[in-house]
């Protein structure tokens, strides 16, 4: 099975689902998302940027090869093989996409949507990539690569974005106040620099776990969780990036606050509601597969109502929250045209 093959089965839906609704959040935590277009660009040119992998790896192709020391040789590739291209194309999409026909008056926060869209368009790529590569053990795979990798690369795209944001837009974020010149270029360096460095960080352990399946158990289980802890710190960095950048974009209306609060309810069950429902499915199709594969149809028997039942509840999460959004939307609009039609409201 290819990658195109794969995409419309249980495997695609399982590598694409999640970067899809990490995108969803993203954009969703923005009070004033950016034009839509751009962000799905963002997110298919990030996914077709691996083809470019190949092209930036290259110049350092044999300064990788070239040390004999193991341990050395896996720095490099961690850096110059792995992190420095990887980050590079995001890199590039994310310009190309922000730099266009730059809107008047854009929000900062648009830099970051099409970094985290950049981002998670190649995590989704590259976990559809694992998946059918290692299709005898997708499940495992896919819910390891959901709540880790995956958000890895968003965030690696947001701390991209969010710098770039900063050093275009200076003291409209308060970042240039003092010593302008250096804060400037201190940005737009910490714009590679940054996503590279906890990159190879994050890479590094699991290269050496892989190229070194004989190590001591205790040593396997540190480099393991170093991994984990630098994946986990790195979204909680780009999540800072994020709070800075929007403490200076907040909402300033009581409606607005408002209308933020009751979104970010929506989202959390439509996250819920997807994930439930997306679950369900994967019980049901994989208890039919069960059934017919499997002489003992006993066990597939009892799944396949409580995969469909997760089905049921996520549908009626999905239809709730719609309805509740176009409720409340519809609701707050008429508040706002009520505060705007009183005297002096302007």
């Amino acid at each position: 099975m290819n990658l195109l093959e794969s995409l419309p089965t249980v495997i695609g839906t399982a590598a694409v689902a999640p970067a899809l609704l990490i995108l969803w959040l993203v954009i969703a935590a923005d009070e004033r998302p950016g034009p839509p277009l751009k962000v799905w660009t963002a997110f298919v040119l990030g996914a077709a940027s691996i083809s470019l992998l190949g092209l930036v790896r290259a110049p350092f192709a044999r300064l990788v090869a070239a040390p004999e020391n193991p341990w050395v040789a896996e720095i490099l590739h961690s850096v110059l093989g792995v992190a420095f291209p990887e980050e590079t194309v995001k890199i590039l999409v994310i310009a190309l996409i922000a730099m266009t026909r730059r809107r008047p008056l854009a929000d900062p926060m648009d830099t970051v949507v099409y970094g985290a869209a950049a981002g998670l368009g190649f995590a989704a790529y590259e976990n559809l990539a694992y998946l059918v590569q290692h299709a005898e053990m997708w499940r495992s795979l896919a819910a390891l690569r959901s709540v880790l990798t995956v958000p890895f690369h968003g965030a690696l795209g947001v701390i991209a974005g969010a710098y770039m944001a900063i050093a275009r837009s200076g003291t409209a974020l308060g970042a240039h106040r003092h010593h302008r010149d250096w804060a400037r270029l201190s940005s737009w360096a910490l714009m590679l620099l940054g996503p590279v460095a906890l990159h190879a960080a994050f890479d590094y352990p699991l290269l050496t776990l892989q190229r070194h399946p004989d190590l001591d158990p205790t040593v396997r289980l540190w480099l393991g969780a170093a991994s984990v802890v630098i994946g986990f710190s790195s979204m909680a960095f780009a999540a800072r990036l994020v709070r800075r950048i929007g403490r200076h974009h907040a909402p300033r209306t009581p409606i607005a606050r408002e209308r933020l609060s009751q979104l970010r309810k929506m989202w959390a069950l439509l996250v819920i509601g997807s994930g439930a429902g997306f679950a369900g499915l994967a019980f049901v199709l994989t208890s039919l597969h069960h059934w017919l594969v499997n002489p003992d149809r006993n066990v597939a028997l009892l799944l396949i109502p409580i995969g469909l039942t997760s089905i049921l509840l996520g549908a009626a999460l999905l239809i709730a929250t719609t309805a509740v959004y176009f409720l409340g939307r519809n609701r707050l609009r008429a508040t706002f045209d009520g505060f705007s039609s009183v005297p002096g409201g302007g």
